[in-house]
């Protein structure tokens, strides 16, 4: 068997081990083998490439090579092995970023090596939608991270005339690429470049914070492409075929969280989505309604009494880290006979699957953690809905008032259990920035504070009742 064989049949088993993970990553309990297999295939491609030989010579260049590897490992493992759960999404989006990045570099480097050589116009323009696709995803993703990082607001950052200069931007990026195959121009590849930039940010910043998570499952989509492109460049069947993955998840992903949220990606991507905060401080409102509040050793007697507690997780408990208190306010429940689980909303946190993660870290046995069209149901058998740091995702205007606008997104139905308990921190809205009807409820009892301390305090109560 040749050398040559014998890589691509490496490449082969590598593309094959990038199916075997995507499979896995759709199960919470298969995702951390499927993340296992994945990174196995990809050190065995990036093993077989520095075997690879191109007119009887192999890659130039290694040490440096070697020395780019050991910097992003030096950058990413310690990225990767430190991030807090609560910053997760913005560790995706970076990284995203980075790899939108390096698939636009890679381009950029292969139109200067091939221009003067007249490559065919097909070639130039997989180069060029490199260039462009990888450069909005770059910048893009970098604006979602500072929006979540909050080293800017998380608001929509919206001016009059917004989406007609954002296609302006988008006509001009296609200008550009019609006449650099025209006239393969150099600088006017610089110019694309610059325009795709500013696209990138122009693109993100109306985008309110409860719909970055949707914005960087598309984002990481504008990656996957633009690393295809990248392969049909290089002449990369493994490159192509890991991008297009990369690209078709991250599309169906983005397609899930949108019907998730009850809107259109139109809808997510152009309407300034939370934009308004309308909920005001703690107490009686205008209209005269007023949330009811307990202490913990009442809510932790009803607690302890009942036959069936649903436990609905949100952001908050991810902010509070209070997953462990959690686990073992059920552990004590189930120890005097209470039927407990979790009810998962697909967009609970700031990324698919952020809760399932997190519950996992506390050794939550996964047939605790039900889906929404699961768990429903039985909340309307449950003695007690016990939310925990969830906002938007219990809020019954969405089912009951047309003119909220959430109106329309698939709820945990919360309200459907006999009692409701509501651990906040304060009466400040969720993402959306809309005031929760389920607070006003009279069946809801608020539980203000920590959401750690508060658990901790429901612990001890269920302990000595």
């Amino acid at each position: 068997m040749s050398r040559g064989t014998l890589i691509d049949l490496l490449y082969l088993f590598a593309a094959f081990t990038f199916l075997l993970a995507l499979k896995g990553l759709g199960s919470p309990k298969r995702a951390r083998q499927g993340n296992m297999v994945a990174a196995l295939g990809m050190l065995v491609a990036i093993v077989a490439t520095f075997f690879r030989q191109e007119n009887g010579q192999g890659l130039r260049h290694i040490p440096l090579m070697l020395l780019a590897m050991g910097i992003g490992t030096l950058v990413a493992v310690p990225a990767a092995r430190f991030v807090q759960m609560t910053a997760m999404p913005q560790l995706v989006a970076i990284f995203n970023g980075v790899g939108g990045g390096a698939a636009a570099l890679v381009s950029i480097t292969e139109f200067i090596h091939i221009h003067s050589q007249k490559p065919a116009t097909y070639v130039t323009l997989e180069v060029l939608l490199g260039v462009l696709i990888g450069t909005v995803s770059f910048s893009g993703s970098a604006i979602a991270y500072a929006k979540l990082q909050e080293l800017m607001t998380g608001r929509p950052i919206t001016y009059p005339g917004q989406q007609v200069i954002n296609a302006l931007f988008g006509i001009v990026s296609i200008g550009l690429i019609v006449t650099i195959l025209i006239s393969a121009s150099t600088s006017l590849l610089w110019i694309l470049l610059a325009v795709a930039f500013v696209l990138g940010i122009a693109f993100v910043l109306p985008i309110g914070g409860a719909d970055v998570p949707v914005l960087i499952s598309l984002l990481n989509s504008f990656t996957g492409l633009a690393v295809a492109a990248s392969g049909f460049t290089l002449g990369s069947n493994l490159l192509i075929v890991a991008g297009t993955l990369v690209g078709a998840s991250g599309i169906l992903l983005t397609q899930m969280m949108s019907k998730a949220m009850g809107r259109s990606l139109a809808n997510v991507l152009f309407s300034a989505f939370g934009s308004v905060v309308t909920a005001s401080g703690e107490g009686a409102r205008e209209d005269g309604r007023t949330v009811r509040s307990g202490s913990a050793e009442d809510i932790g007697v009803l607690l302890s009494y009942a036959n069936k507690v649903v436990i609905v997780p949100g952001y908050g408990l991810a902010v509070a880290q209070a997953q462990h208190v959690v686990r073992e306010l059920a552990d004590e429940l189930e120890a005097k006979g209470v039927e407990v689980f979790y009810a998962i909303h697909p967009v609970a946190g700031r990324m698919p699957g952020h809760m399932n993660v997190l519950l996992a870290e506390a050794n939550i046995p996964y047939e605790k953690l039900k889906e929404m069209d699961e768990a429903n149901p039985e909340l309307q058998t449950a003695d007690v809905a016990l939310v925990v740091g969830a906002n938007d995702t219990v809020n019954p205007a969405a089912k009951n008032d047309p003119s909220s606008p959430i109106y329309g997104m698939p709820i945990i139905d919360a309200l459907a259990a006999e009692n409701v308990v509501f651990l906040k921190r304060s009466m400040r809205p969720g993402f959306a920035g809309i005031e929760n009807e389920l607070l006003f409820d009279p069946k809801t009892v608020l539980l203000f504070g920590d959401a750690k301390d508060t658990l901790t305090k429901l612990v001890a109560t269920v302990k000595n009742s």
